[in-house]
């Protein structure tokens, strides 16, 4: 028992060890170990898998070629085609209005020859009716502004005067210009006289 007490160097205690394991190992058959096993199999798949991701690689970067090539094509396509609508923009617009320029015509050529005032402004009557309608078929509307209170929001003040009634005061006595709305949207704020 005084041996089991007696401390032992390290160095001894790894170096019986590594002894009886020799031992051992000397005892048993050899057969290839599971290392070696994996290195000869390695050796033989590593060039199939490496082939294998090398050609998953190149898939990869086609795929990512031909995506950014549709892209870039998609972006030039629809750049050219915004391009096209603003150009074309207001085609529906103007060949609404191409019947009122016609009429136009039509008018200047019977009326050229006429001293007959009502006939000219008859003409004239006609042709602002029919633009008119042609204009509030695409959602142009105007606006109401004389003897109605001021929104800064509608109307643009470019004066104010006296009011000629004590009920105008503050109002719109007169519109100089007229405001038009486009749908919901105004597009032209009327240009008013204030009553003071």
């Amino acid at each position: 028992m005084a041996d089991d007490k007696t401390p032992q160097p390290e160095d001894t205690q790894f170096d019986q060890v590594d002894a009886a394991a020799d031992h051992v190992a000397g005892e048993l058959p050899q057969e290839p170990t599971a290392p070696e096993l994996g290195t000869v199999e390695s050796a033989d798949t590593e060039p199939a898998a490496g082939s294998k991701t090398d050609a998953e690689l190149a898939d990869l970067k086609d795929k990512y070629l031909r995506l950014a090539a549709e892209f870039e094509n998609y972006k030039r396509r629809t750049t050219k085609e915004r391009a096209d609508l603003f150009k074309t923009a207001n085609q529906e617009l103007m060949v609404a209005l191409l019947p009122v320029l016609d009429d136009f015509d039509r008018a200047r050529h019977h009326t050229k020859d006429t001293d007959n005032a009502s006939a000219v402004r008859e003409s004239i009557d006609i042709i602002q009716n029919k633009l008119q309608k042609t204009l509030s078929q695409k959602g142009l509307a105007s606006m109401e502004a004389k003897g109605g209170a001021f929104d800064p929001e509608l109307h643009e003040a470019i004066t104010q005067i006296p009011a000629p009634s004590e009920d105008l005061k503050g109002k719109i006595v007169d519109e100089v210009e007229k405001g038009y709305y486009l749908g919901d949207k105004v597009i032209r704020h009327a240009k008013v006289v204030l009553g003071l």
